[in-house]
């Protein structure tokens, strides 16, 4: 009997002790679940990136700090971390006993702390909230937070939680500012003397800093490399390479590539936490020294900007702004978005429209001679006149009144509207005026830029664009054979001293001195480069072929090591001598006296002026009246019949659109019709 009271009691006492067991589980359990946890999703900086994902800026975060995305990083960094910090961590529930137990009796024996026992959860327990660490009710808040964390987030995340969150002294959060700020490289790939600094330097930031106190970050770091050496992570060589790798002694700053562009990207794209644009960021560093050094040789408060583009993809691949982000001379205006004076440099337009409009020919004679306008009365920059040039030779001397000549020929408006077709923006007050082709129209760099590059395609081609994606095409500027006229003369210019030839160049300097430009491009790429003050205040005696043509020419030279072959002429191209030119084309003659209908001169009876044809991309007929043979007739300038002795004969189709009919008999007699053809 009383053996069995005793079983009863033991079943009984064993019951209890189950069912206080069960109790007290489901009590920390419910203590757990109703943990308040901190916010995991923390602010960090956004990243402008370059077209391969390298960094060109950052931000700080709202509070200041340097806290970027962990990313890629070294494996071998991640396992020395977690071997030296929570070996365990893979295995526990957030709380390592063992470590506790030992971190306890360790105190206990010594009187002092000698090992904390947290884990890399309660690790970040603390950095998320932000709590304390050596008390009792602190330690217990960052074990109840742990437990939280491991029930709701998996091993990677809380990972991440603490390569993002890890203090590195200053204002340096995570694992990737600190490896920017400390060695200047992204975190990827560390050598065991960094991977052990960075695994040291959080337990006590400023205290082993080691721009501050290098011994104290010395002693921590190769106390991480004995441990390792002593486990068997780290061989014994190269642990006694890593004591003898140097600490740094200063915090790099942060890249601040392309900070324009970077802030605009930012301001385009305001939710955006990484922006990857189509630049390449080492181009981007070559170039910024250069333009700095360029500015300063200019002389005081002078600017400067570049753009260097793709004119096949549309990428611009460098951008720089101003002569430093925070430079003395107003850096932080960026230039290539500022409204400026072109000078000379939208001439090369003006000779292209020509060219297809028929009035004129690369060696076409046009006067360089006294003319007025009403009372506008254009002067070349050096006040001299040359008489009869050749229209290549007016263009390559940068000659002001031939090109007014063409744009009086033209119509101002027609110019403008060709600038519109480049996908630039001009802005002009009042109507336009003559003086548009020698400047007289507010653009951008950036938009000049696009002009050339599409006079570099060909006529039409791809708009620029920072950001990848990027595939809308201007409309078309001028023709194939225009586009190929103008690259030719302008490839024909001298460079400057010392430089390479084979790039086709334009330079421009505006009224008053206030700008030097040069842009220029070869079979691949277009640069724009501009030279000036901020405020728009002259710079006496500045010229785009002093100051900004040799930073053009380095620039390509930055760029690549020689220039891109330019393509060759359109099949249609007409390249003759003057003396070879018909009549029409051998001299420029002003607007409506190279059509005036003259006594038996030709006339176009099919088809007429106004007229829409259908012709689905068939040759037509044509049908003419008067004039002496041999016929030649031109569409859009370029020639589609030549030496022609009827009077009806048939043409090929110039395309569909609306298309310019000239037809030139044997005395240069000429009548011309516009048409449409569907």
């Amino acid at each position: 009997m009383t053996s069995h009271r005793a079983g009863a009691l033991v079943v009984a006492s064993l019951a209890l002790t189950l069912f206080t067991l069960a109790a007290a589980r489901d009590a920390a359990d419910r203590w757990i679940a109703r943990t308040d946890l901190p916010v995991t999703l923390t602010e960090t900086s956004v990243e402008i990136r370059d077209r391969e994902g390298a960094l060109l800026r950052a931000y700080p975060v709202g509070d200041g700090l340097w806290r970027l995305a962990p990313g890629a990083v070294d494996p071998e960094f991640l396992a020395m971390l977690i071997r030296y910090e929570d070996k365990r961590f893979a295995d526990h529930n957030g709380v390592d006993s063992r470590a506790l137990l030992r971190a306890a009796a360790q105190a206990l024996w010594n009187g002092e702390v000698i090992s904390g026992g947290s884990t890399l959860t309660m690790q970040v327990a603390r950095l998320i909230e932000d709590g304390p660490t050596g008390r009792w009710a602190g330690k217990m808040r960052q074990i109840r937070v742990a437990l939280a964390l491991e029930r709701r987030l998996d091993k990677d995340r809380i990972l991440y939680l603490y390569l993002t969150h890890a203090p590195y002294g200053g204002n340096l959060e995570g694992i990737r500012a600190a490896s920017l700020a400390w060695f200047g490289k992204e975190p990827a790939r560390l050598t065991p003397a960094q991977s052990a600094l960075l695994v040291a330097l959080p337990q006590a930031p400023e205290a082993r800093r080691p721009d501050r106190h290098p011994e104290a970050a010395r002693a921590a770091r190769d106390r991480v490399l004995a441990r390792m050496a002593r486990q068997g992570a780290l061989r014994q060589e190269d642990s006694a390479a890593a004591l003898r790798e140097p600490l740094p002694r200063t915090q790099r700053a942060f890249p601040q590539l392309a900070a324009h562009l970077a802030d605009r990207a930012r301001a385009e794209m305001p939710e955006a936490q990484r922006i990857d644009l189509t630049l390449h960021a080492g181009l981007q560093a070559r170039l910024e020294p250069l333009v700095a050094r360029a500015a300063r040789q200019a002389g005081p408060r002078v600017s400067a900007a570049v753009i260097v583009a793709d004119h096949h993809s549309g990428e611009i691949l460098a951008s720089i702004g101003s002569a430093g982000y925070a430079d003395a001379r107003q850096g932080f205006v960026d230039i290539t978005q500022a409204l400026r004076s072109p000078g000379s440099t939208l001439k090369p337009l003006v000779y292209g429209l020509a060219f297809d409009r028929g009035l004129a020919h690369p060696e076409t004679l046009i006067a360089d001679t006294p003319v007025m306008f009403g009372r506008y009365a254009p002067r070349n920059f050096d006040g001299a006149f040359r008489g009869d040039v050749r229209v290549r030779e007016a263009l390559q001397l940068s000659l002001n009144i031939p090109v007014v000549r063409l744009t009086e020929a033209l119509g101002p408006a027609r110019v403008m509207a060709a600038l519109t077709r480049a996908g630039t923006r001009p802005a002009l007050r009042g109507a336009p005026g003559l003086a548009i082709s020698l400047g007289g129209v507010g653009i951008s760099l950036h938009d000049l830029t696009q002009l050339y590059a599409a006079l570099a395609q060909g006529g039409q081609g791809p708009l620029l664009h920072h950001v990848a994606g990027g595939d809308a095409e201007t409309a078309r500027v001028i023709s194939d054979t225009a586009a190929w006229q103008v690259a030719d003369i302008l490839r024909g210019l001298a460079p400057p001293p010392g430089a390479p030839r084979g790039l086709a160049y334009k330079t421009g300097t505006s009224y008053g001195h206030r700008d030097a430009w040069a842009l220029g491009f070869d079979g691949r790429h277009v640069i724009g480069v501009w030279l000036g003050r901020a405020d728009g205040t002259p710079v006496p005696g500045a010229f785009g072929g002093d100051l900004a043509a040799p930073l053009l020419f380095e620039a390509f030279g930055r760029l690549k090591p020689a220039f891109d072959p330019l393509p060759p002429p359109p099949p249609e191209t007409l390249i003759l001598g003057a003396a070879e030119l018909p009549a029409p084309l051998q001299r420029f003659r002003p607007r409506g006296a190279a059509f005036e209908r003259q006594a038996d001169a030709p006339k176009l009876l099919f088809p007429p002026d106004g007229a829409r044809l259908a012709t689905q991309g068939a040759p037509f007929t044509v049908k003419l009246d008067g004039g002496q043979g041999p016929f030649a007739l031109l569409a859009d300038g370029k020639p589609l019949a030549t030496g022609i002795h009827a009077r009806e004969f048939e043409v090929p189709n110039p395309g569909a659109g609306f298309a310019d009919l000239v037809v030139l008999d044997a005395a240069g007699r000429s009548d011309r019709a516009r048409i449409r053809i569907d």
